[in-house]
């Protein structure tokens, strides 16, 4: 990669994607650098909602923000719906038009079902109340939105990632980007391969990698699970659905590998390092489709990390600290397919010397009273995580060879914390410290991954980096631990 870019483009999920084909098509040169591989992370594992009625996200903005910026907020995901369905058109994907619901559980609830009704009309969204939810199963009321649409993510990605190599840019996968420093008048961003030179940078990786801004501080991560099921046709929900209230559940359909069509159950949502026994949570899940939908034996199961912003609204637009020329897209709060596109059009715009007015709004509105409340609240049970998971770590012993298969645990060796998981029969052993800014990781048993609960880092049981915003792997850690070793050798003899 000798050669200098225009931009270079980190992350290759949906706003990566998207900003990378703008670019392209203003004849931009442009390089995509991915970690992982397209898609691995968020996008691939969304559930593909593209839809401008959205759970309690409108009152939420309208509580934190105001009028002006629930109504910004609304255009910009009907400017990214409307370009999403375009691209869907001209590339012959599907359009699977369906009604969007969102309903209630619980009589005690309804209220906020009416508060969400009043701001989506207040933000210009037509939502109706309905009694015809499509569910086979009570509600305690819904309201609805007709004429959207849900789509394969994967499908979309790799027609976009064609186009932007077809007008001659690059994507490489299994390049983690470590940092970024100017240098004249550009930029080079940093990976483990070398630098790579460019005029500008947009950082498309959920959380912004670069610390400047301290967006970390100002978001709120989320992780959750979605699972497939063979459902029985007569009880298999036709709308896309979310609750707006515990147990928190969103629904959808999709084909299987054979054609057949299945439910896909979305849930378990939990801050990011702190989701205890996740392997339950999965199992809830399952009990839940069973008992709701009849559904048979989980198919197929995965998990994917969204970010609330204290402030409410996505932020699409330039990095403190990069000197214009760094930009980033964050915060879209679980509805990433029109927020995503929204954020790239933004970014696009104001790279490009345009202007989009809702983006002007949504970027200078302020957190309020209530995201500042948030923020206070938010940062205060990090400071508490800080502290009580150091305590832990110091206070824990340092046996691990009793670890059954998909366990982890951190242990005490000398004054150092360490993680310790047995998968695929082997222990693996890394620093359960973060490389981000020291917090102490904790094991989720249903991904088989270390994940700090400061500002949601993942790592794989070997240490390698699975989510900014860390952008260093957990340190291997040699040898056993003092016993560790005569214990597995009784165990096994």
């Amino acid at each position: 990669m000798g050669r200098r870019f225009d931009t270079v483009v980190v992350g290759a999920g949906l706003t990566g994607l998207v900003t990378a084909v703008l670019l392209s098509r203003a004849g931009q040169r442009v390089a995509v650098l991915e970690a992982r591989t397209v898609g691995a992370v968020t996008t691939g594992h969304t559930t593909g909602k593209l839809s401008l009625l959205q759970g309690s996200v409108y009152s939420r903005i309208r509580g934190h923000a105001g009028d002006e910026a629930v109504q910004a907020y609304a255009e910009a995901n009907r400017e990214g719906q409307a370009w999403m369905i375009r691209e869907l058109e001209r590339l012959g994907l599907p359009v699977d038009r369906r009604t969007a619901v969102t309903y209630a559980n619980d009589d005690a609830n309804v209220g906020d079902l009416e508060r969400e009704l009043d701001a989506c009309r207040a933000a210009g969204v037509d939502v109706e109340w309905t009694d015809d939810t499509g569910l086979p199963f009570a509600t305690a009321g819904a309201i609805s939105l007709g004429h959207q649409v849900q789509l394969q993510p994967i499908d979309v990605l790799a027609a976009l990632a064609a186009e932007v190599l077809e007008r001659g840019g690059e994507i490489h996968e299994r390049m983690r980007v470590h940092g970024v420093e100017g240098e004249g008048d550009g930029l080079d961003v940093q990976t483990a391969d070398g630098a790579v030179a460019a005029d500008a940078c947009v950082l498309a990786t959920g959380v912004p990698i670069l610390d400047r801004g301290l967006f970390f501080a100002r978001l709120e991560p989320f992780r959750s699970f979605v699972a497939a099921y063979d459902v029985p046709e007569e009880r298999i929900p036709r709308g896309m659905h979310v609750s707006i209230d515990a147990p928190d559940r969103s629904l959808r359909t999709a084909r299987g590998a054979k054609g057949e069509t299945l439910v896909l159950v979305g849930g378990g949502g939990h801050t990011t390092g702190r989701g205890g026994d996740t392997v339950r949570t999965l199992a809830e899940l399952d009990a839940w489709a069973q008992q709701h939908l009849g559904a048979g034996p989980r198919v197929s199961w995965w998990a994917a990390q969204d970010y609330q912003r204290h402030a409410a609204l996505p932020y699409a637009g330039p990095l403190a600290g990069g000197g214009g020329r760094i930009y980033t897209a964050t915060g879209y709060d679980k509805w990433g397919m029109t927020n995503a596109v929204a954020a790239s059009l933004a970014i696009v715009s104001q790279m490009l010397g345009g202007r989009l007015d809702w983006a002007e709004t949504m970027r200078e509105a302020g957190p309020g009273v209530a995201g500042v409340a948030d923020a206070v609240r938010v940062n205060a049970e990090v400071a508490a995580h800080v502290a009580g998971d150091w305590t832990r770590a110091v206070l824990s012993g340092s046996g691990a060879a009793d670890l059954a298969e998909g366990e982890g645990r951190v242990v005490r060796e000398g004054a150092r914390p360490v993680a310790v998981s047995r998968v695929d029969g082997k222990l693996c052993r890394v620093s359960a410290i973060c490389t981000h800014l020291g917090g102490i990781v904790n094991w989720n048993p249903a991904e088989r991954s270390w994940d700090c609960p400061l500002h949601a880092s993942r790592f794989s049981a070997t240490g390698e980096v699975l989510e900014g915003p860390a952008v260093r792997r957990l340190s291997e850690v040699g040898g056993a631990a003092e016993g560790d070793a005569d214990r597995a050798a009784a165990a096994e003899g």
